[in-house]
């Protein structure tokens, strides 16, 4: 029997396997084993995956939650298209409304304090990706993501859309200032 040509027989299956060809079903067998078990415990011990909440939520009700954070913590304005940059107290619910295509509005926390952080969007699927950190979250419409956050290193970090979203999605950038 050769790899290259098909079997004789027809029935494959019941043909004698070689030693090579069971020692690497074994082998395969083995790695598949280590890697099921493995992913419960990278999600428990490993902390790869964080902890959050999601509601159910309408548009209207999160936007006005977010406008009255807006009205309240605002402490300029940045950007060509007038975007507030909100600096709300420690400890305090912070809301981030993703829209096609821009994250609104822009948000200064300060190092070392939790904030609860909002997630929502008002439209489509948008993906939200905190650089350089590494945290990545779908955000859909119509659920209230939650995720307590706690910036440690001072600076301007990139909050990036990594759901395409429609045909401006390589627009929809946005930062976070922590000071």
């Amino acid at each position: 029997m050769s790899a290259i040509q098909p079997p004789s027989a027809r029935v494959w299956w019941k043909q004698p396997l070689d030693r090579i060809e069971l020692i690497w079903i074994l082998l395969a067998l083995a790695w598949c084993l280590v890697m099921f078990f493995m992913m419960p415990y990278w999600h428990v011990f490993g902390k790869q995956n964080l902890a959050n909440e999601a509601y159910r939520s309408t548009p209207e009700a999160y936007m006005k939650k977010a406008n009255d954070v807006v009205e309240k913590y605002t402490v300029r304005k940045e950007t060509d298209r007038q975007i507030p940059v909100i600096r709300p107290p420690a400890g305090s619910d912070v809301y981030l409304v993703a829209r096609l295509w821009e994250w609104w509005p822009l948000l200064e926390l300060e190092a070392g304090k939790s904030y609860r952080l909002h997630l929502m969007s008002m439209d489509w699927l948008h993906g939200f990706s905190l650089q350089p950190e590494n945290i990545n979250i779908q955000v859909h419409p119509g659920y209230d993501h939650v995720l307590t956050i706690t910036p440690t290193q001072p600076g301007t970090y990139s909050i990036i859309c990594n759901e395409y979203c429609g045909v401006n999605h390589h627009t929809m950038s946005s930062r976070l200032y922590v000071k």
